[in-house]
């Protein structure tokens, strides 16, 4: 059961959130609440002990001072900021928070470039009504940054600590 937990948690709230984020230019407040809580569940029931534990928290409040001044500072949305504090959690203080951080923000960048030409084409004026692409359209709208952070959580989630536990629980069955 915990195993499945892991394996369906975390992606199910990256993509939730990517969706949300394209759909609405929202991320609900539960999932980095669900994220949140199914962690501190989750992690003491697969061994971690309590120094990591804690690393993994200190890691997510640390993401959350730094994504919380960007946005006071207008730099960043407070879903976003929410969503990066609870998947740095789960990543904990280690490389995988880097891997995360550095391939979402490659993945922002390429995702504003081809939405800011997307807004400048012909395209945009025939598809800006579609329910999907129409956030994507809008000039005025921001860049829905949830779809990076999003994708960029599904790339690193699998070397993550959790995800290795999970998959070691799996191959010694």
């Amino acid at each position: 059961m915990l195993v499945a937990l892991i394996f369906v948690v975390f992606p199910f709230c990256m993509l939730f959130a990517a969706i949300s984020d394209m759909l609405s230019m929202t991320i609900a407040n539960r999932v980095p609440l669900i994220l949140l809580a199914t962690f501190a569940l989750a992690a003491p029931m697969t061994g971690m002990d309590l120094a990591t534990y804690g690393l993994h928290f200190a890691a997510g409040g640390l993401v959350l001072a730094v994504t919380f001044v960007l946005f006071a500072m207008g730099g960043m949305g407070g879903g976003d900021a929410k969503l990066l504090a609870a998947t740095a959690l789960w990543m904990g203080f280690n490389f995988h928070l880097l891997e995360y951080l550095m391939t979402s923000a490659v993945l922002g960048g390429l995702l504003t470039l081809a939405i800011l030409s997307y807004r400048g084409s012909v395209i945009a004026v025939y598809t800006g009504r579609n329910i999907f692409l129409r956030n994507l359209a809008d000039k005025s709208a921001g860049v829905p940054y949830g779809i990076a952070l999003g994708l960029g959580g599904l790339l690193a989630y699998p070397d993550s600590p959790l995800m290795a536990w999970a998959l070691g629980q799996l191959a010694a069955r």
